[in-house]
């Protein structure tokens, strides 16, 4: 049987294209929550009006998110914890890893924009695990796509069936408002960046004469046959098509006016999944197993900047998580306790006494955690599902103040150990690789490097294209490539080699001539 604290999890993440109104759609569950009191105005011009999720100085500086935060808040009796994510492309790997952490997401797409590139990657990441997805249109208080052009692209380019839980009435500057097919409700715009409350008009059908009040027969007529359209192309939702991420829920809205917030958040309450299983090489793990058990899924040094603190992010995932209780760490195969586990409400943090699967805890951390390390109470258990990718820029560091190389070495591995970049070392020389997915990265590692380590770096682009992490059954194969193809070679953060190439010709070619020899494109070939 379920434990109702289990049932009272509700742990998703929110995803999206860059500007499509993430932060924005985060900060407002808050307000509706109650976590805060007055919503962050999202203009970007100056640190203090950043939001409650951005509490790193560069994305206050940059305006974007770039790290995932954790929020958690009670709202109608469920305890609900956001993972934040970075909406940036050049992030999308901590995105990724977040997403091994969450029971369901919300998608926000941008109605003016429509589907972008980053949304449709977003979403495939979320098909490999069949995550249930609800999508929230933003932005209807603008001129944008039309609205059913807007779902064919949406199941066009997404791959997944949709089904529209609310309708919008109107657009840009002529938006009235929604009406809630599920609630059978409309829902009145009125453009407020503050406030949480709409008018909301509760009818029992679209003959109602409530209805006539407050829309005109032109507006009347029009919602009527494009809702009799909508339920003969999408029909009702269906949950369990839903919980096996087939079918994803449509609702519009307007997040920076706080409309269509509330709809989405009470019925994701009253759909979305609580904790359920999770895969490990070993076994599936039940979150209603008694014992307990969790993974790492992000480590952030410098939460506080006056403090020098590294802290993991752990999702329990079985069992209850105590303060004080020694846990084993699987793979030192160790047992650690932890007297100052976080609670998160974006950067204030709180001292947790317990917590249920689906919860998320900060842990202090003196350098025994990598991103995928478990916890459990003495089982050997290994959680799948939080790989590193391969890289597709590569810079070699270069010490721009000899006297700080300690600060700059400790620097790049503790940033490195938090999944913002991967870190490779070359022979001979030990020269360091940093290899990212996007250039901003590298920003962000020089920027706090200076600020955090007191350390100055510069990078050096290299010609590299493409790495792939190298296994062999036989360690001869493995030691021939490492020797005849020495300039090619790397170590990744865990001394395992890495084969570095300019281009996929030059990849291919050692894939021939070393047959024996396995190249992985991530770093889950151990499972």
């Amino acid at each position: 049987m379920t434990h109702p604290e289990i049932e009272k999890r509700k742990t998703f993440a929110i995803i999206s294209h860059p500007d499509a109104g993430k932060t924005t759609l985060t900060e407002k569950f808050l307000l509706f929550g109650g976590a805060i009191n007055t919503a962050g105005t999202i203009k970007r011009n100056k640190a203090s009006q950043s939001n409650t999720s951005d509490f790193m100085e560069i994305e206050k500086q940059r305006g974007i998110s770039v790290a995932t935060s954790v929020m958690g808040f009670e709202y109608s009796d469920k305890r609900i914890n956001i993972l934040d994510t970075p909406g940036h492309k050049d992030f999308a790997e901590d995105t990724y890893r977040t997403l091994s952490a969450v029971d369901s997401v919300i998608l926000v797409v941008d109605s003016v924009k429509g589907v972008e590139e980053q949304t449709e990657k977003l979403m495939g990441v979320c098909r490999m695990r069949n995550t249930p997805v609800i999508i929230f249109v933003n932005k209807m208080d603008r001129e944008g796509k039309e609205t059913f052009d807007l779902l064919d692209e949406l199941e066009d380019k997404l791959k997944i069936s949709i089904c529209p839980l609310s309708w919008p009435i109107g657009q840009g500057h002529t938006f009235k408002g929604v009406y809630s097919i599920f609630n059978k409700q409309l829902n009145l715009f009125r453009p407020d960046k503050s406030k949480v409350t709409e008018p909301v008009i509760k009818v029992n059908d679209l003959d109602d004469e409530e209805l006539t009040k407050h829309l005109n027969d032109r507006e009347l007529s029009k919602l009527k046959d494009e809702l009799e359209l909508v339920e003969g192309i999408y029909g009702s939702v269906d949950k369990e098509m839903y919980l096996e991420g087939l079918s994803a829920p449509v609702f519009f809205g307007s997040a920076i006016n706080n409309f269509g917030i509330r709809e989405l958040l009470d019925t994701f309450i009253n759909i979305a999944p609580s904790p359920h299983s999770r895969e490990a090489i070993e076994r599936d793990v039940l979150a209603t197993e008694k014992g307990f058990s969790g993974f790492v899924f992000k480590i952030h040094a410098n939460l506080d900047p006056n403090h020098r603190d590294r802290i993991a992010f752990l999702r329990i995932c079985s069992g209850k998580f105590e303060r004080n209780k020694f846990y084993y760490h699987t793979r030192l195969g160790k047992k650690l306790k932890f007297s100052n586990p976080m609670d998160f409400m974006a950067n204030e943090k709180s001292l947790v006494e317990e917590a249920w699967p689906g919860d998320v805890v900060g842990l202090y951390d003196s350098g025994n955690f990598k991103i995928g390390d478990t916890l459990t109470e003495g089982e050997q258990l290994q959680f799948k599902g939080i790989p590193s990718f391969s890289p597709e820029i590569f810079k070699e560091v270069e010490n721009r103040d000899p006297l700080k190389s300690k600060q700059l070495e400790k620097g790049l591995e503790q940033l490195t150990q938090e999944g913002v970049a991967q870190l490779f070392i070359q022979q001979p020389g030990n020269r360091k690789i940093v290899g990212t997915v996007g250039e901003l990265q590298y920003e962000v590692i020089a920027f706090r490097l200076q600020h955090e380590y007191g350390a100055k770096c510069a990078f050096r682009h290299l010609n590299y294209k493409r790495s792939s992490w190298l296994t062999s059954k036989d360690k001869r194969n493995l030691n021939d490539i490492i020797q005849k193809r020495y300039h090619h070679i790397a170590s990744d953060k865990d001394g395992n080699p890495v084969f570095l190439a300019e281009n996929d010709w030059m990849l291919n070619l050692a894939k021939k001539d070393f047959p024996e020899v396995e190249f992985h494109t991530t770093s889950e070939f151990k499972s």
